[in-house]
C-alpha cells in the first residue's frame, strides 16, 4: 500500500483532513488525478478480465473497487472483516470510463473517503494504469454497516470507522 504523500513530489500529502474537494478543487465527481486520493493499492488485470472488444470488461471495474476497498480495509485495521460482529455491504456502486484498460496492464487503485457516517461510508476510487497521473476510471462505493446476523443497520465498527477517518 502506497500513501499519497509517498506519490507526490516532496513527499508532501494533499488536500486536507475533512476537505470536501480534491487537492484540484471541484467536486468529488471531479477526483480524477493521483492527487485527489489518500492511498493506493496496487491491482493487476487478468486474462480473464478482457473481453472480445479486447478490454476490460465494464463489469470488473466493480470488482476491482470491492478488491481495493476491502483489501485496504483488512490491512489498515489489521482484522479480517468478514468475521466483524457488524459487516460492510454494498448498498450502491458507480462507474466513470475515461479510458480503456487491458490485460496485462497494471493498475494502482486510489482511495478516498468522500463521507463518513454513523452507519455507512461513501468510498470514491480512481483506477490508474501504471504511473499514470490521470484515472482511467472513477467510480464511487458505499459500505453499509449491518449486523451479521440480522442484517439490520448499525454503527461502524470502531476499527473500521478509525481506519476510515485517515482517508477523509
Amino acid at each position: 500500500m502506497m500513501t499519497n504523500g509517498e506519490q507526490q513530489a516532496g513527499g508532501q500529502p494533499t488536500g486536507g483532513a475533512g476537505n470536501a474537494t480534491g487537492a484540484g478543487g471541484g467536486t468529488p465527481d471531479d477526483w480524477r488525478t493521483r492527487a485527489d486520493f489518500r492511498v493506493f493499492r496496487p491491482l493487476q488485470t487478468r486474462w480473464m478480465d478482457n473481453d472480445s472488444y479486447g478490454h476490460v470488461n465494464n463489469v470488473v471495474y466493480y470488482s476491482y473497487f470491492d478488491t481495493a476497498v476491502n483489501g485496504w480495509l483488512m490491512e489498515a485495521t489489521g482484522q479480517d472483516t468478514r468475521l466483524l460482529p457488524a459487516i460492510g455491504v454494498v448498498a450502491e456502486t458507480s462507474c466513470r470510463f475515461f479510458s480503456e484498460i487491458s490485460f496485462p496492464d497494471a493498475l494502482d487503485a486510489g482511495l478516498r473517503i468522500e463521507r463518513l457516517g454513523k452507519s455507512s461510508i461513501v468510498y470514491r476510487l480512481g483506477l490508474f494504469r501504471g504511473a499514470a497521473e490521470d484515472a482511467c476510471a472513477a467510480g464511487r462505493f458505499v459500505h453499509v454497516y449491518v449486523d451479521a446476523v440480522t442484517r439490520k443497520p448499525v454503527p461502524i465498527p470502531e476499527a473500521i470507522r478509525a481506519a476510515a477517518a485517515t482517508l477523509v
